[in-house]
């Protein structure tokens, strides 16, 4: 796993061999991206589906009810078939614009 941290998100890039092994490794140091607003970043690695995108809805689900931003880059999977639970973008530009939508609407207090 490539962590990348700056002042305003973690950038998160696997370095496993499949999307599972990264989930699990992943999810076992998922506290310490508490309160980190996170952009998952698998458009340089794999080919994602659906099904393991959607490992990481509970994980997404929780980060938004701490009031931090979780976004997932895939430029493989049809977004429209994913919950609106899950931001899934196909770039990193588009990541970061969600990363300030998301602001702008806890600041109004959605």
């Amino acid at each position: 796993m490539i962590i990348t941290e700056n002042k305003d998100y973690t950038l998160v890039k696997p370095s496993q061999n499949s999307v599972e092994e990264f989930y699990h490794e992943f999810k076992n140091k998922y506290l310490d991206f508490n309160n980190k607003h996170l952009i998952i970043d698998f458009s340089e690695k794999f080919n994602t589906t659906i099904k393991e995108i959607l490992l990481f809805l509970t994980l997404s689900e929780q980060h938004k009810k701490n009031g931090t931003s979780f976004v997932i880059v895939s430029k493989y999977v049809d977004v429209d078939s994913l919950p609106e639970e899950l931001n899934v973008v196909p770039t990193l530009t588009e990541a970061l614009d969600i990363l300030e939508i998301d602001a702008i609407e806890r600041d109004l207090g959605f």
